[in-house]
């Protein structure tokens, strides 16, 4: 896979100066594809201009969506970055243990970065697999959103390079983020109507199966399994009704 098929994900950026500054440094490191949820600010700016220097085109072509679920449309991989301590059952990768693992499929996948003062929300972490933190002094561990996009896309940059081929981590194609999302809401309403589920708690207890399901790391295959078995409770259940 090669480096054009990653995508930069920015969730609601408020600093044009960041948007630049992460512009510049994509095209520094060989990336192209920057999508923006979003963002609070103004990507045509003076102040992002000046920053992305060579990577205006970058920044001018920096694709503007309004939900993550829709920039993350058409990928496989997808790994959020995370600075602080959460109450998600989630384990925190390293940058050079787990960004290769966005290059080992020649399809689309995407690293996720959050919100300058307040980063990703744990509804938004879900959509992730992998998760990704940056070791750091513990007196100021909290690095700024392009500081951040730096360390990681250099990481991405030196395992692109790598002579070696990279290992694949499973034998099959792992299920696309849409075939997964198709998944969750079917499993969610499935849940509901056999009373598994209740309204006012569905949401909670879907972001544990979502976490469950993404450490499993399922293939395309695994999914139609478990959809077919979706299927045979919804036939049972209209039949008994």
């Amino acid at each position: 896979m090669t480096l054009e098929q990653i995508r930069i994900v920015l969730v609601e950026p408020a600093g044009a100066l960041n948007v630049g500054s992460v512009a510049r440094i994509m095209k520094n490191m060989g990336l192209s594809q920057l999508i923006l949820v979003n963002p609070r600010c103004d990507r045509h700016s003076q102040e992002a201009k000046l920053m992305a220097v060579r990577g205006r085109d970058i920044l001018a072509n920096a694709r503007v969506v309004n939900s993550l679920p829709e920039a993350l449309q058409g990928c496989h991989r997808a790994i959020a970055t995370t600075g602080v301590r959460r109450d998600l059952p989630i384990s925190l990768e390293p940058p050079h243990h787990v960004l290769p693992w966005l290059l080992e499929e020649n399809t689309a996948s995407a690293l996720i970065f959050g919100r300058e003062d307040r980063g990703l929300s744990n509804e938004e972490m879900n959509y992730a697999q992998r998760f990704l933190g940056i070791p750091a002094n513990a007196e100021y561990s909290s690095l700024n959103l392009a500081q951040a996009v730096t360390v990681c896309t250099y990481e991405l940059y030196k395992a692109s390079q790598n002579i070696e081929p990279l290992e694949p981590s499973h034998s099959v194609a792992m299920a696309s983020l849409n075939e997964l999302e198709g998944y969750y809401q079917n499993l969610e309403e499935i849940l509901l109507k056999i009373g598994y589920l209740h309204p006012h708690t569905a949401k909670a207890r879907m972001e544990k199966f979502r976490m469950l399901y993404n450490r499993a790391m399922l293939s395309s295959q695994e999914v139609a399994l478990l959809r077919g078995i979706l299927r045979q409770v919804n036939y049972h259940t209209d039949e008994n009704i």
